[in-house]
């Protein structure tokens, strides 16, 4: 994989290439390649998918988690695709990539001149919808860039024009102050919650204690910022569909001293919608690193 993002050559007269080809051929190649990789990546990384929708999706049968198995790995090539080859064709075809519902939401919350946090977990292809943001709106996200694999993907959309700050890379008050002064200029804040490390605060995701990050409450109540939960899911072929939700005024539920509980308000939305499209969740292949109580009976 590496040597294929590492190289812009490539991927460019790959884009040229598939271009030429029906969209809906490209889609079944995608799926099949996924298929492949399912069964070449070896059973621990498989059974490791599974396992972690046993223990987060215990209400849905072992015929749906199976699906769900095997159209995880399929998005992650279907994403892959689009990324690396047909971004080069995004900015010209976003009427029909794209079926928006609620935007009003965010426009309303621009009025009042504080900016806007857009939260949402890594739910479909999280990329393009920075993207679709970034045209919209003066926008900022914060992302990882740290693996040599990962690292082209992010520089690529910073080529179409979506900046973003290095969580690994950028100081945490220079990034505190950063995102502060682009809200405070009415920016919109493009913030992925599922984010984990084993550095963030305790709270509770999917009912179990993990460590989530508190930063989008507290921009939102220190700042008096609206927070507008927001998802993107693949609904057919290469059109995503994207929805803005009521915006959320944190300040005016909770204090500075109750962060913790506004950050699993926050959690309990991502929840939501993860269970809604639970195959196009991003962490499936790792979700159970996060988890503190399976850390200590490790341990043990």
């Amino acid at each position: 994989m590496g040597k294929i993002t590492g190289s812009p050559r490539t991927t460019r007269t790959l884009s040229l290439l598939s271009g030429w080809l029906p969209p809906t051929l490209v889609l079944v190649l995608c799926k099949g390649i996924g298929i492949l990789i399912y069964w070449l990546t070896g059973g621990n990384l498989r059974s490791k998918v599974l396992r972690n929708l046993l223990d987060l999706l215990p209400d849905h049968s072992d015929k749906e988690r199976s699906s769900y198995n095997i159209q995880f790995f399929q998005n992650l090539i279907i994403i892959l695709y689009e990324i690396l080859l047909d971004s080069y064709r995004l900015p010209k075809s976003e009427g029909r990539r794209f079926q928006v519902k609620g935007e009003v939401h965010l426009t309303e919350a621009l009025r009042m001149e504080r900016g806007a946090i857009v939260y949402s977990p890594h739910v479909g292809n999280f990329f393009y919808y920075y993207w679709y943001l970034c045209q919209k709106y003066s926008c900022l996200t914060i992302a990882t860039s740290g693996s040599s694999e990962l690292r082209p993907l992010y520089l690529r959309f910073k080529e179409l024009g979506c900046p973003g700050l290095d969580y690994d890379s950028t100081p945490p008050l220079e990034l505190l102050r950063k995102l502060r002064k682009h809200l405070s200029e009415n920016g919109v804040v493009y913030i992925l919650g599922d984010f984990w490390r084993p550095t963030f605060p305790e709270s509770y995701f999917f009912g179990k204690k993990t460590r989530t990050p508190e930063g989008a409450a507290s921009l939102a109540i220190e700042l008096q910022v609206p927070l507008v939960p927001f998802y993107g899911r693949r609904v057919r072929g290469f059109t995503h569909e994207l929805v803005f939700e009521q915006p959320l005024q944190l300040h005016a539920m909770y204090s500075r001293s109750q962060r913790a509980d506004a950050t699993r308000l926050l959690n309990s939305i991502m929840e939501r919608v993860i269970r809604k499209n639970p195959a196009q969740w991003f962490y499936w292949f790792n979700a159970e690193e996060r988890w503190e109580k399976e850390k200590v009976e490790a341990v043990q």
